[in-house]
């Protein structure tokens, strides 16, 4: 398990590919010799105490944000012609500065910017929109990760990570359940994010081959090509583990529905269900039964517990009217 990123810089950050309502929209004014500086802390800072001159317990290692509070403020002591505290905040090994609102600063902050090999960036969004965004961002790219063997497929709406022996045929439940209208999120490999930590986000492991799937006896095929883009995802929380294996028969196979496994990924709990392969079985229909059943789990209707409770009634009954009519005193 990787529990963040080995590097992420801020060009990395400026290069990420991100649409509608993530995108930051960012470009660099300034300091683009330093745009290998890392980010190692998935958080941002407001500088305004440290601009006043206040730098205990400055948080020098996130990124610094300057609203329209803190660009008015370097426009005061411009005028002032006031720089001890702008040079002191570039003594910092500071990973960037980010001017919200399309803002820029003056140019003797962009010279000094560019003397100590800082990074401007800048945005045309507000900085509250801009927090929000690179909070979210930020903490899905330092979410601990792990890889898995195994299919994740959505079906119903609800995520299904589809593991077992190699072999075993998740790639065909899985090409089954395309054909039946589902979308595919990754095949083979699928990498895990734990996000804000109880939530298990699965994505391919590879962009550059995702969304294609490898059939014994068939090769390599794509499932854009094939299916259109109605059969694809590219995220998807993972909700629940279906392992195939061989049918065993010296194995119990739970009959009822009560017994309740979890698969423990990144420290979280998935529910999780056996189900056993063998010739003549539809495991795709039982795929989505299992899909249905669990949302209305989520619901709040059980079918096992409900089948057991009205059973526990019957059997009620059935010891009450035995003992009336076994009674003498009537």
């Amino acid at each position: 398990m990787e529990t963040e990123p080995s590097t992420f810089t801020v060009l990395d950050l400026i290069d990420l590919d991100l649409k509608e309502q993530n995108s930051l929209d960012l470009k660099c004014v300034a300091g683009r010799s330093g745009l290998g500086r890392q980010i190692t802390v998935p958080d941002f800072n407001r500088p305004g105490l440290a601009l006043a001159g206040f730098f205990e317990s400055f948080a020098w290692d996130k990124l610094q944000i300057f609203g329209r509070g803190e660009t008015a403020y370097l426009v005061k002591l411009e005028q002032e012609n006031s720089h001890e505290s702008v040079d002191r905040l570039f003594s910092y090994s500071i990973p960037c500065c980010i001017f919200t609102n399309s803002l820029l600063p003056s140019k003797s902050f962009l010279d000094a910017a560019e003397s100590s090999s800082c990074p401007v960036l800048s945005t045309p969004l507000s900085s509250s929109e801009f927090s929000s965004r690179i909070l979210r961002i930020l903490y899905e790219i330092f979410a601990p990760k792990t890889t898995m063997h195994g299919v994740l497929v959505e079906v119903f709406g609800i995520g299904i990570l589809l593991i077992g022996d190699s072999g075993v045929g998740k790639s065909e439940t899985a090409l089954e359940l395309i054909e039946r209208g589902h979308r595919l999120v990754a095949d083979d490999v699928v990498e895990i994010r734990c996000v804000n930590g109880s939530v298990l986000m699965g994505q391919g492991a590879n962009k550059m081959i995702g969304h294609h799937m490898e059939i014994r006896g068939l090769g390599i095929i794509n499932i854009t090509h094939l299916f259109g883009v109605g059969a694809i995802r590219d995220k998807k929380q993972v909700q629940l583990v279906c392992q195939l294996e061989d049918w065993n028969p010296e194995k119990v196979y739970d009959r009822i529905g009560m017994d309740e496994l979890t698969c423990e990924i990144l420290g979280v709990k998935v529910p999780k269900l056996e189900i056993p392969v063998k010739p003549g079985r539809n495991i795709p229909i039982i795929v989505e039964t299992a899909a249905m059943n669990e949302r209305l789990k989520k619901m709040g209707y059980h079918s096992a517990k409900e089948f057991n409770q009205n059973i526990v009634r019957w059997l009620e009954s059935e010891n009450e009217r035995t003992l009336y009519f076994s009674r003498d005193d009537y």
